[in-house]
């Protein structure tokens, strides 16, 4: 299902329940209340004061779950604290109030904000792997509290938006924020465009791709570190996309996508796109109404 798709069947469900948190709080969040929260966020001179006024906001319109932050020199965390000290929510009320919290952020600085750890109180979902993606690789379940940090320095970074790209934001939401913000300046960009540019099974290691990119390894390690992604994760995340659309597009047979991916046995792709989407590729290929190729 693609961001688009899921914007789509977000929007309906939030139609016919009017209630844009999905009955996750004892209080609705009615229909519009995510465009009057863009609207109260715009005017802020800054990444901390859109915080504030975020969290100010979602206190107003959500009785279950609080959203406070604190800043420090290394990180900003994002708490998402339960009134109920006994009851944590699931994993889908802390990711949508994140998806909303963090999809504004980004838009309002104009950048991607690296995420650096999740904490959640909650039990490990089944679709634990689609919710790394989301988030990050550091993301702990079962914890004492529930809270996300960010890196420090969007704090400090001017909003950027303006009442007209506002409008524009709001026509495309909410597909536009349900997945990372994308920099397309960043070197996570630059590495996937490298990466698109070759077979899977042409793929550098990291080593060799630096010194495409005319810097160190070392260096293009921890620029990426900082924008909250690693090579490994690029990697995995574009084979994922790749495997999908052959999957739905093509009549390939399995093992021949699994060679044109880079995986030295069909095994081995069996493995990953299950970890990847939770059902082996055969079983896509069944919910997509087509035929496996022997």
């Amino acid at each position: 299902m693609s961001a688009a798709q899921y914007g789509r069947l977000w929007s309906a469900i939030a139609d016919a329940l009017d209630d844009e948190f999905f009955g996750q709080d004892s209080h609705p969040m009615r229909r519009g209340s995510f465009a009057l929260l863009c609207h109260a966020a715009l005017g802020s001179r800054d990444g901390a004061q859109a915080l504030t006024r975020i969290a100010g906001f979602l206190r107003l319109v959500l009785d279950d779950l609080r959203c406070e932050f604190e800043v420090s020199a290394t990180r900003v965390r994002i708490r998402l604290a339960d009134t109920d000290a006994d009851a944590p929510h699931p994993m889908f009320a802390y990711a949508t109030a994140f998806i909303m919290i963090y999809g504004l952020l980004c838009w309002l600085v104009g950048r991607r904000i690296p995420v650096l750890a999740a904490h959640l109180r909650c039990p490990e979902p089944r679709a634990a792997a689609e919710y790394r993606l989301m988030f990050c690789d550091d993301m702990r379940f079962g914890q004492s509290a529930s809270y996300v940090d960010l890196a420090s320095d969007f704090a400090r970074l001017p909003v950027v938006q303006t009442g007209a790209s506002l409008k524009v934001f709001l026509r495309a939401a909410p597909a536009n924020f349900i997945v990372k913000y994308r920099n397309v300046d960043s070197l996570a960009a630059q590495v996937r465009r490298k990466l698109r540019q070759m077979p899977p099974a042409e793929w550098p290691g990291s080593e060799q791709l630096a010194t495409a990119l005319n810097m160190a390894e070392a260096t293009l390690r921890r620029r990426l570190k900082q924008e909250g992604v690693t090579y490994q994760a690029i990697r995995d995340a574009l084979r994922r996309d790749i495997a999908i659309a052959r999957l739905a597009d093509t009549t390939e047979t399995i093992a021949e996508i699994a060679h044109a991916l880079g995986f030295a046995e069909p095994s081995a792709f069996h493995r990953a796109f299950r970890k990847w989407t939770g059902v082996r590729p055969a079983a896509y290929r069944v919910v997509r109404g087509m035929t496996e190729p022997l």
